[in-house]
């Protein structure tokens, strides 16, 4: 017992030392903590997923909700309107494309009904937040790239969470029957939404009162469970919840005035920047157990599931690098288009995603887990070589011919890079 609380603390201090070089190079901490989970997991044998019993599953719904909830009030109305146009048009191709083909390799591969090989898609259709965002903090890009890339890391978990969980619930219904199954699930998610906005509301208007009381920071939390709950108890999707109750929280101050007249004698709260903070640290814990957790689940001995996922992760940047060569502005650089192109990570929505199927009893629900998991590292590794090598190397000179015909400038050493 001693030696386990020994390396939790441990890991702990390590991840900050990963995250801190993170942000001086583009090496993913995400990476290096799944590589220690490989390395006490399948190599050493120290831990194994059984291991975690029951836990492990609780562990997966914890981290779906609160990163539902997070990834909900970082997204504003305001990013989404100034995002229309060509970042709108590459988040929803980039995740319809990879989606696509990815839905049609799975159903050859293993021969599973269409709902199935959709799902599979959906939960890797997108680029992962946690990881991209770092990276364009790191790396200097022009705005127009650096607003498309933010964009679409907050809006890619959204999407993938959505269809996955529609086509969830057209499993549970039986099959794509398009005309009653699409009513009955977005009857489904529509209601799950409307409950997660009307607890915003509620939750909103209780804060004043709630932060009286002491030690009151982990009721937020403690509420989007319930709301969780209740939802799932009635037949709903509790992950749309607590993503519609994060997305109206951070927008709860455009329903006031003169567009809400009742929101001001309600006197809604926001969130602080103290209750932001804590939210993030909570993200972060998640995020080290979580990813220790998927390199010990990962199965590196089984050849054929590493290299499915390592034929996957090829097709998705295959798809992605078509995506942005037809439909990025040409006001980009060759540069700015080329980095953008191998921005393909997945990440901790994608893992948590994976694992609801098995929970569901979904068919070919480990082989989605497995070949998730072993897609997630792939498309890291991916990730964290390409960039530096289009920087520096003359694979660089290779994607700047292919997006020969992007005539923007690159932002030079001496320009100030855009943060978030």
């Amino acid at each position: 017992m001693a030696s386990t609380i020994l390396f939790i603390g441990l890991l702990i201090f390590v991840a900050h030392l990963l995250s801190g070089l993170f942000e001086k190079t583009t090496v993913p901490d995400v990476l290096l903590l799944m590589v220690i989970g490989i390395i006490i997991g399948p190599i050493a044998g120290i831990v194994r997923p059984e291991d975690f019993g029951k836990v492990g599953p609780l562990i997966t719904t914890v981290a779906l909700i609160v990163i539902l909830f997070a990834s909900g009030i970082d997204l504003r109305f305001s990013s989404i309107r100034k995002a229309i146009g060509f970042s709108f048009i590459i988040t929803f191709l980039n995740f319809f494309a990879t989606g696509g083909v990815l839905t049609i390799l799975f159903h050859l591969l293993t021969g599973c009904s269409w709902v199935v090989a959709l799902m599979t898609g959906s939960i890797i259709g997108g680029i992962s937040s946690v990881v991209v965002l770092p990276i364009i903090r790191t790396i200097k890009l022009s705005e127009k790239a650096h607003t498309i890339l933010f964009f679409e890391s907050a809006m890619s978990d959204v999407l993938c969470i959505v269809f996955t969980f529609g086509f969830l619930k057209a499993y549970e219904l039986g099959g794509l029957n398009i005309t009653g199954i699409a009513q009955k699930v977005l009857l489904s998610l529509g209601l799950a939404s409307i409950i997660g906005l009307v607890s915003a509301f509620f939750w909103s208007f209780l804060l004043r009162i709630i932060r009286r009381v002491p030690d009151n920071i982990f009721t937020t939390l403690a509420y989007i469970f319930v709301i969780y709950g209740i939802t799932e108890l009635l037949g709903y999707s509790g992950a749309i919840s607590a993503l519609a109750f994060g997305i109206t929280l951070a927008n709860i101050r455009k329903f006031e005035y003169k567009n809400f007249k009742p929101a001001e004698r309600l006197q809604l709260s926001e969130f602080t920047t103290v209750e932001k903070g804590f939210f993030s640290e909570v993200v972060f814990l998640l995020k080290i157990f979580f990813f220790v957790y998927l390199g010990i689940s990962i199965k590196i001995s089984d050849f054929n599931i590493m290299l499915v996922g390592f034929l996957f992760t090829i097709a998705i940047l295959f798809a992605r690098l078509i995506v942005i060569f037809v439909f990025a502005p040409r006001s980009l650089s060759p540069r700015d288009a080329s980095i953008m192109s191998a921005m393909i990570p997945k990440g901790l929505a994608a893992a948590v995603l994976a694992s609801i199927p098995l929970q569901m009893g979904v068919e070919f629900s480990d082989v989605i887990l497995d070949i998730v998991y072993s897609v997630i590292l792939w498309s890291i590794i991916a990730c964290s070589i390409l960039i530096p090598f289009i920087e520096k190397v003359r694979l660089g000179e290779v994607y700047k011919k292919i997006f020969s015909h992007f005539k923007g400038v690159s932002v030079s050493d001496d320009d100030i890079g855009i943060n978030v």
